[in-house]
């Protein structure tokens, strides 16, 4: 199973926000961006996604800036892929043209079980379990600001 670039991104960029300290400033979504090395209109979509899902909060403004709620940190990665890869299956049996196996696949079941069974490996890890060490110390070096 290979996730979506937008899922790898949607979750590096929580993993980057889960390791900020209290009384840090929040991250910018353009600093987010720099950090991870990619478009900062990926990453805007991204976080976009990820307030819908009510793991980011973003405030605007002068102070503003991206953290992760304490639902995000807690939330399953397992759900998140499942909320960010959506309801599309490995095969596409129902593209222009049709698979003509498709009233008769056995693949179609086994692949779908199959994806069934990665999601649900990743069922009982949280964000917070994904940036515990060595993750976590390595995140906090990706960034170009100073701490204070």
């Amino acid at each position: 199973m290979r996730l979506t670039k937008f899922t790898d991104l949607a979750l590096r960029s929580v993993m980057r926000l889960a390791v900020q300290k209290d009384g840090d400033e929040p991250l910018t979504t353009r600093e987010v961006a720099e950090v991870m090395g990619v478009p900062y209109t990926h990453v805007a979509k991204a976080v976009t996604r990820l307030q819908h899902l009510g793991v980011v909060e973003a405030r605007r403004g002068r102070g503003g800036g991206l953290t992760l709620t304490g639902a995000g940190r807690q939330a399953s990665v397992g759900r998140l892929v499942r909320e960010l890869e959506g309801d599309g299956e490995v095969v596409a049996c129902e593209d222009d043209p049709p698979c003509p196996l498709r009233a008769a696949c056995r693949l179609r079941r086994a692949l779908r079980d199959a994806q069934e069974a990665f999601y649900a490996a990743l069922d009982p890890l949280t964000v917070a379990d994904l940036v515990a060490s060595p993750t976590g110390p390595v995140l906090i070096g990706l960034t170009d600001r100073p701490s204070g």
